[in-house]
């Protein structure tokens, strides 16, 4: 598996947690929100921060997507 495959796990699990969430509403959430494609994107930059800090990006870009996703 590639480093960014495995980043994404590591992403997907600590929001996951955090958020009290199980895996079928996490998938949920990063599929409607298109959330792995972010964290995707994102790797180079991403990976060098922080789990809070994934944490509340991931939820400030879910935020910055609500008013266009519905």
């Amino acid at each position: 598996m590639s480093s960014q495959g495995k980043f994404m796990i590591y992403c997907a699990e600590q929001y996951k947690l955090a958020k009290h969430l199980t895996g079928k509403q996490l998938a949920e959430l990063f599929s409607r929100y298109r959330v792995w494609e972010y964290v995707y994107s994102c790797y180079e930059a991403l990976h060098t921060t922080g789990t809070n800090y994934i944490i509340e990006d991931i939820d400030l870009y879910i935020e910055a997507r609500k008013p266009a996703m519905v």
